[in-house]
């Protein structure tokens, strides 16, 4: 018995990584043929690119989509590897011998825990490595109006500043706005009004971080809300000391999308929006920190789905598995911004909304598994 199962666990493993590989293969080329190779190929054309860059393109744009195809290509893999077996009556003969159903998929949990270790890394560490290649390839793109507001130890204002535009690591057009001490029953009046045309992240002279503001313009306000003093200087040093490093950071971080990030880099960001009260922004991003890791143990529970699906009668119909299983890939990706705007608006918990889409795929599996009777 021990060497039947030795043989079938081979057998099944084989099967079960061909048909996830085409899939995945299958499911990469189709994302990146309509839109991707058909821009770069049109700049390769055009000469704006060489066909190495092109090429570089193409490789850099892979990962990202291999996040995207691991979970698919499991879920069609196993769904067609077992509709097969089930098909040609080999799933009836295992369980004549006595193989349990939970016997029967060991080799799929252990195909897709790899295939689970490898989405974690794709997500982790590849994805962000391809962005930036690709970000220095295609050149940086500029934000606009990134404000930061310094607060004091009863949370309120005391400097607000705002970036009209950042890149390259410069700032142009930067205002800044120091808030008076007293505070109104309303609002906290302004005793002070910067506007610098370019800034930088500097030091000040005794080697404090800082932002370095060129070209400064200084207004003074007075309590009626008059300007009564206007200065020129050449510079002038803002947020000094750990301010600026925190400003910084999150600027920088605001620039870029979620997947550009690795895991440590997303966790320290996390981190420093909690700190600066930044509630919406850290709500998203970690919501999508939890996705990081919650993520990739879709694979399992695909996998488990598409063998469950795979269990057919003779003469069932084989098409309708896989509407099932296209229906709930289109529906996990189409629901994942949902969730992220529910938490990012407060609605539900990041916990609760990076856990709830497991859920609903575990749900499924055991509503499967009774409606099967296996």
């Amino acid at each position: 018995m021990h060497r039947l199962f030795t043989v079938y666990d081979r057998y099944v493993f084989k099967q079960v990584f061909a048909t996830t590989f085409v899939a995945i293969l299958l499911f990469t080329i189709v994302w990146i043929a309509p839109e991707i190779l058909l821009r770069v190929i049109r700049h390769i054309l055009t000469g704006e690119t060489t066909l190495k860059t092109g090429i570089f393109i193409l490789l850099c744009e892979i990962p990202k989509i291999l996040g995207k195809a691991f979970p698919m290509g499991l879920l069609l893999g196993t769904l067609f590897t077992f509709d097969k077996l089930s098909k040609d009556s080999e799933l009836t003969i295992f369980r004549a011998v006595g193989m349990s159903f939970k016997r029967i998929l060991a080799p799929v949990i252990v195909i897709s825990s790899i295939v689970t270790v490898l989405c974690f890394v794709t997500y982790d560490k590849l994805i962000p490595i391809s962005c930036q290649k690709l970000l220095k390839i295609k050149g940086n793109v500029a934000i606009t109006q990134f404000i930061y507001t310094q607060k004091d130890e009863k949370n309120h204002p005391k400097e607000a500043v705002i970036v009209s535009k950042f890149l390259n690591g410069k700032m142009f057009d930067v205002i800044v706005m120091d808030f008076d001490e007293q505070i109104y029953s309303d609002l906290h009046g302004l005793e002070k009004v910067v506007i610098g045309e370019m800034g930088f992240k500097g030091v000040t002279e005794d080697k404090k971080p800082c932002w370095t503001l060129k070209n400064v313009t200084t207004y003074s306000i007075d309590d009626n809300g008059v300007f009564n003093l206007i200065k020129k200087t050449k510079r002038k040093d803002i947020l000094i000391g750990a301010p600026a490093e925190r400003a910084y950071t999150i600027m920088l971080n605001s620039t870029k999308r979620e997947r550009e990030i690795n895991n440590k880099d997303l966790r320290n960001y996390i981190k420093l929006l909690k700190e600066e009260s930044m509630d919406e922004e850290y709500r998203l991003n970690l919501n999508k920190y939890l996705q990081r890791f919650l993520h990739p143990f879709v694979c399992i529970l695909l996998a488990v789905l598409g063998a469950i699906l795979g269990f057919s009668k003779p003469r069932e119909q084989r098409l309708i598995g896989f509407v099932i299983a296209i229906g709930f890939i289109f529906a996990y990706y189409v629901t994942l911004p949902f969730f992220d705007y529910l938490a990012e608006k407060g609605v539900l918990s990041p916990l609760i909304t990076a856990v709830l889409p497991l859920l609903a795929f575990l749900c499924a599996i055991i509503a499967f598994y009774k409606s099967k009777e296996l």
